[in-house]
């Protein structure tokens, strides 16, 4: 993974970025070979040629009949945003902060904050990023761009940004996936389509809500992607204005997951982390995709 260094742009970027800024944020505390083949001196019989190797593969997941055997009858003991199993800070007392942004899909949700994006590039800020199936749809040009820059990871936000449940348990009036094959179809869905889309299956997966019970975090790890939510709300839904966001990320402390959104671009996503980045620069934070950590 690169570790991004500054070039003249991203220089002056921070330092435009931070002449407009009162102060920093408080600081918080640390936590082939080849064999030569000889040469042939007398002709020699034909032989058989041999047999290809076959290329190496993951080893397949278990199949959606496996997961509902295996879950048929098995009751959730928790429900909510941080269960058994998710995964809400990064394993580190450095100071490191994973960003982290959801484009959720739908109707109301398939938006583009260019803003958002640019901001990241231009200061070489990495960044994970949970796409949703349905904004990969009205987006494939751009989530393939998306995908091919390597300062992104992509992750899995669902195929149809449903509360992952083996119950049917709702969050914010929106009702989960409905049983254990429910919960498999929303989460291998976009598995497919994030692998046919970067060459390699997601290794992360964030829910519609961020909602789970504990059975269907299990169901994840089976699968293979590790549930990850957030200890700072960046952008509430990207219903904050800029300076909230800004002041929202600048609580984060040493591994904390910040959550926020790349599908809202009237909101004040872009501003808010365009201001507070030059600002936990200058605290001593440095960003991490969620895989340098994981």
């Amino acid at each position: 993974m690169r570790s991004p260094v500054p070039t003249d742009g991203r220089r002056a970027f921070l330092l435009l970025a931070a002449a407009g800024l009162a102060s920093a944020c408080a600081p918080s505390a640390a936590p082939p070979h080849e064999r030569a083949q000889a040469p042939t001196r007398t002709p020699a019989a034909p032989t058989a040629s041999a047999p290809p190797v076959p290329p190496v593969t993951a080893p397949a997941g278990p199949t959606r009949e496996d997961v509902v055997a295996r879950y048929a009858g098995v009751a959730p003991a928790a429900f909510g945003l941080d269960v058994p199993g998710v995964v809400n800070r990064l394993p580190t007392r450095e100071r490191v902060v994973a960003l982290t942004f959801d484009a959720c899909g739908g109707a109301r949700g398939s938006g583009y904050d260019a803003a958002l994006i640019d901001t990241l590039r231009a200061s070489g800020t990495p960044a994970t990023l949970f796409l949703n199936q349905r904004w990969i749809l009205a987006h494939p040009d751009r989530a393939a761009e998306l995908a091919a820059d390597p300062l992104f990871e992509l992750a899995n936000h669902g195929t149809t940004h449903l509360p992952l449940s083996v119950r049917g348990a709702a969050a914010y009036g929106i009702p989960g996936t409905s049983d254990p094959g429910a919960v498999f179809d929303e989460i291998s869905g976009n598995r497919r389509a994030l692998t046919e889309l970067t060459g390699a299956p997601p290794r992360f997966f964030r829910s519609g809500t961020a909602h789970y019970d504990d059975v269907a975090v299990r169901i994840a790890g089976d699968i293979g992607e590790t549930v990850v939510n957030f200890d700072v709300n960046g952008d509430a839904g990207a219903t904050f204005g800029p300076r909230q966001v800004t002041a929202a990320l600048c609580t984060a402390t040493p591994g904390s997951i910040v959550i926020g959104h790349l599908n809202q671009p009237g909101g004040g996503t872009a501003a808010g982390v365009a201001a507070a980045l030059p600002r936990l620069a200058a605290d001593g934070f440095r960003f991490a995709r969620l895989s340098e950590h994981r």
